[in-house]
Order: structure tokens, then C-alpha cells, then sequence
């Protein structure tokens, strides 16, 4: 089981669960900008360009706020794409880029993927549209797959063995990188940054003079730079060495750590059960709306919980899956039917991955302000979410 990276509540220490309905994602606004802020600052001092991974957080209501920071976003195909240039950074606007890469990509879906991007990444020296897309006049990279397995977990590592997400960097040679403008790798998961250190370090010593050709060079996402445990001077000073040495323009595709810390999902006890063990039912699912705790698997932080003493309780999802639970926590108080509970560090990785499996509804949004205490209801779902996805 991975470990939470959760920094602790921060400042949602201090908010009444009883404000918002339930179920509910409550993102703090002030937590996403000082987190930008620790990003932008990266940036200025290293040179490299900033995006946004939207894949792992795409709340476009916060996209004036991001745009302020950040260089433009990343997109993992055509939908994705759409987003970023009419939500985040529309149209293309001067200095803003649009990055997109796809293991693969829809024959249907490239002229509009070309009109979007301004980068393009491609998965192999071989894959389809490279063409097209140098014809279209992108900026076409490669995903190369370093081969050096620093993830916790193969299902989360793409240099996993036989990985499908890139191409591996023994076979690339001179006449291969013909034709990119750029180079791209994505390795590492809630890392700090000895893994991208090390893994640069076998880019490097196997590609060598190659690295001179390129205008950029991506070092991906996966980085957990806005950590208060992370290596920021050595990522500054690794950026800028990658800067001076090879004059590319490197860029960093962060998801996590833009949210990191920076949001709460809200549930309601709905039922309490005896069995073997205390259960507490509750109206949230980590099916739903937390599929990683499943996926990972991980056991998420949650506000309020003990170590040791107190009363402990199995805190069970919605659905009739026998998996859907969030684990066991002990609490210093006996929990009761409508009481609150939340679980920390749960705006990256959610509301992107929420469903409606089993007809369990989806959880509000919410934006709530720390510095200020402001609390908008960004989004409530009902029946139509669901019937909607049916046919």
C-alpha cells in the first residue's frame, strides 16, 4: 500500500464540515496560489516554463488564478485540449503553451489536436501524425522511456517492464531524433527530486551531443516540488544546468503539485454497522470518488484521526463493491449518524477521476477561501449526471 503524502489539514482545521453539502470536494483557493506561487518561483529562478497537467487537476473555475502563475497546460489528448483553450489559457495567447501528448492518437482527432497544441509529443519515432503534424508547423517532440525504475508501484511507474509510455531509450539513435523539435519524459509519481536527478542522469550519459539538437527539452510531471520536504535548490540549480549546457528551453508538467494539500473530500455518516468491526457507512465511495485509494491502493489522511486510543471505525463507501472502503482510522470521539468526516489531500486525482458507478452520485464542488473565509458552491450534480452518461 502507498503512503499518503498528505502535509497534514493546514487550514481546514479551522472549517465546519457543516457548510457544505455532502458529499463534497472543498478546494481552498489560497492553498492553490501558494502553491502557484512556490511553482512561479521555480521557474524564475531556474528558466524553465511551467504547465499545468490537467489530467491530474482541471477545476477551470480556478483558471484566471492559474494563469496568472503558470505558462500554459498540458493535455493528454483532444478533449483535454478543448479545455485548456477555451477554460484555461484561451485562445493562443503570446508566451502561453499548449502541450499535448497521447500514447496514440485518433486519425479523426488531428486536425483539431493540431489547430489547439503548439507542442505535440509523439510516443515513438514511428507513431502516426508525426508527419502530418510537422507539415501543420508544430513543435513535435518525443517521449522517450529512460528505462530506470525509480515508481513505488509498477501500475504508476511508466518505466515499469514492457511499458507501453515511450520510447526506450536503448534503442533511440541519431537518426531517429530527425525531425523533433523536443524531447519529453515522465517517470516519477509523488517524488522528490533525487528520481529525476538520477533519471536525467542516464538521459544524459546515453544521449549525449544528441541532447544539442533539440529547442526543448520536458522533464514531465510528477515532481512533488510544492512538498515542504522537496529539493527546490536542486531542481533550480539541475534546470539550469540542462539550460546552459545543451540551450534548450526545459519545461516542467506538474498536476499534484499544483492541488497539492489543497483540497478536502467531505462525506456524512449515513449508518453505523457492528460486525466483526465497527463500520461507519458513509455517503462517500473511494469507488466513485477517490478511485485511487482502490487503484493505488492507498489509505488517505483524514481530519481529525488519532493514533492511538480512541474509537476506531471502518469507514465504508456507498457502493456494493466489497472493496469500497477508505480503511480503518481510530477517532476520539464515537461517531453517529449524520456525523462529518473528510478526507485530506483529495483535490489532484479526484474530481477528474470521479464516476457514478452503482448510481452513487457525484460530490459538489466547492471553493472556499482560507485567507478570506468566502465559500462558493462552484457545482452540484444530480440524476441527469448519471442518466446522462447511459444510453
Amino acid at each position: 500500500m502507498l503512503p499518503t503524502q498528505s502535509g497534514g489539514p493546514g487550514a481546514f482545521a479551522q472549517f465546519d464540515l457543516k457548510r457544505v453539502p455532502t458529499p463534497c470536494y472543498v478546494v481552498d483557493e489560497e492553498k492553490i496560489r501558494s502553491n502557484l506561487r512556490i511553482l512561479r518561483d521555480i521557474g524564475e529562478r531556474s528558466g524553465a516554463r511551467i504547465l499545468i497537467a490537467l489530467k491530474a487537476f482541471s477545476m477551470w473555475s480556478l483558471a484566471g488564478l492559474i494563469e496568472e502563475y503558470l505558462d500554459g497546460c498540458c493535455a493528454s489528448g483532444l478533449w483535454e485540449a478543448r479545455l485548456a483553450r477555451q477554460k484555461f489559457f484561451a485562445p493562443k495567447e503570446k508566451g502561453k503553451v499548449l502541450s499535448t501528448f497521447s500514447p496514440a492518437y485518433r486519425s479523426i482527432d488531428l486536425d483539431e489536436i493540431f489547430a489547439l497544441s503548439d507542442h505535440l509529443i509523439f510516443n515513438s519515432p514511428q507513431a502516426f501524425g508525426i508527419e502530418q503534424a510537422i507539415k501543420a508547423g508544430l513543435s513535435v517532440g518525443l517521449r522517450i522511456n529512460p528505462e530506470l525504475s525509480l515508481g513505488l508501484d509498477p501500475k504508476y511507474d511508466p518505466c515499469a517492464e514492457n511499458s507501453r509510455l515511450g520510447y526506450p531509450l536503448s534503442k533511440v539513435n541519431g537518426d531517429e531524433l530527425c525531425g523533433f523539435q523536443g524531447l519529453h519524459f515522465h517517470t516519477l509519481c509523488e517524488q522528490n527530486f533525487d528520481p529525476l536527478l538520477r533519471t536525467w542522469c542516464k538521459v544524459q550519459q546515453h544521449l549525449g551531443n544528441m541532447l544539442n539538437q533539440f529547442d526543448w527539452i520536458n522533464l514531465g510531471g510528477g515532481h512533488h516540488c510544492t512538498r515542504e520536504d522537496y529539493d527546490r535548490g536542486g531542481l533550480v540549480d539541475l534546470i539550469s544546468m540542462i539550460s546552459q549546457k545543451y540551450q534548450v528551453q526545459v519545461y516542467l508538467e506538474p498536476g499534484e503539485a499544483v492541488a497539492l494539500d489543497a483540497g478536502i473530500l467531505v462525506g456524512e455518516v449515513l449508518d453505523i454497522m457492528g460486525a466483526e468491526k465497527q463500520h461507519a457507512l458513509l455517503d462517500l465511495s473511494a469507488t466513485c470518488h477517490a478511485p485511487d485509494v482502490i487503484e493505488a491502493p492507498y489509505r488517505p489522511a483524514l481530519l481529525g484521526e488519532v493514533m492511538y486510543e480512541g474509537y476506531e471505525y471502518y469507514l465504508g463507501g456507498a457502493s456494493c463493491l466489497t472493496a469500497d472502503s477508505f480503511g480503518s482510522y481510530r477517532l476520539p470521539g464515537k461517531l453517529c449518524r449524520g456525523d462529518r468526516v473528510a478526507f485530506l489531500d483529495q483535490a489532484h486525482y479526484t474530481m477528474v477521476k470521479s464516476n457514478t458507478f452503482n448510481g452513487v452520485p457525484l460530490p459538489s464542488i466547492a471553493l472556499w477561501n482560507s485567507r478570506t473565509d468566502d465559500l462558493k458552491i462552484i457545482r452540484e450534480f444530480d440524476y441527469d449526471e448519471f442518466l446522462n452518461r447511459l444510453s
